[in-house]
């Protein structure tokens, strides 16, 4: 059973957007003396469960590191299982989606993915456009790098002069352009890095990190790094005086 959460703390209310580097698939599995694929099995299960979490308990946005520009160097036969396992995700929990107004969306370019991914990706987000309870992300063949480039040269064929390109129509070229920045960025198994994800939109983003390898991630350890994160003073590089004062206008 879910712990509950403080509602509030120094970083205000829950997190109106929460990005996962979803990492320990491979590591858990061979824990436990089985395949890379039964691990990539468990990791979907645990992704399955955060996803309901965040819609009960109110998250609006969840963006989701399904597959970096990087994993394309992986075996062939895991990158096939991974977008197999992806095509199934969406095609059972689709009903779902609908159902409970969650709206997916892809960051990343999807004319790479096999045909049976692009198709159930299509799918599921012409069927969920119109919900709007929660945004539901998936990062797939995804890098912070290229989004930035990507957003770069957009403004570039827009015609804008150099001294007219300002931060806000730059993020017109990102693939979160009109949703906020992670308020939150949770990686699991260790790891303390961001691997080339969100790069532009995690400028003041907290970062989470854990020990615990993503099939274990639970609704539980989920309600552990919202704790923190309620306790945590965010800034936003201001000094405690200018947040002060900003509160009493």
């Amino acid at each position: 059973m879910s712990t509950a959460i403080p509602e509030n703390g120094p970083s205000g209310s829950l997190p109106a957007h929460i990005a996962v580097i979803m990492d320990g698939n491979g590591r858990w599995a061979q824990q436990r003396g089985l395949s890379r694929g039964e691990g990539h099995k468990a990791g979907v299960r645990a992704a399955r469960a955060i996803v309901t979490e965040c819609r009960t308990i109110g998250i609006r946005h969840l963006t989701l590191y399904t597959f970096s520009r990087e994993n394309w160097a992986r075996p062939r036969d895991e990158i096939a299982l991974l977008f197999q396992l992806l095509a199934r995700f969406l095609g059972e929990e689709l009903p779902s989606m609908e159902k409970n107004g969650i709206r997916l969306r892809v960051f990343g370019e999807t004319g790479e993915l096999p045909l049976a991914a692009r198709t159930a990706l299509k799918h599921a987000m012409n069927r969920t456009r119109d919900r709007a309870d929660m945004t539901v992300n998936l990062a797939l063949n995804y890098s912070g790098r290229e989004e930035i480039l990507r957003a770069a040269r957009a403004a570039l064929a827009s015609g804008i002069r150099p001294e007219e390109l300002t931060e806000q129509s730059f993020r017109a070229g990102l693939y979160s352009f009109d949703q906020p920045d992670p308020d939150l960025i949770i990686r699991t198994s260790g790891e303390c890095r961001l691997s080339n994800y969100l790069l532009f939109q995690s400028a003041y983003s907290e970062l989470y990190f854990t020990d615990v390898l993503w099939p274990d991630f639970t609704p539980d350890e989920l309600h552990k790094a919202l704790r923190e994160y309620a306790g945590r003073n965010r800034r936003f590089g201001l000094t405690q005086e200018q947040i002060s004062e900003q509160e009493h206008i």
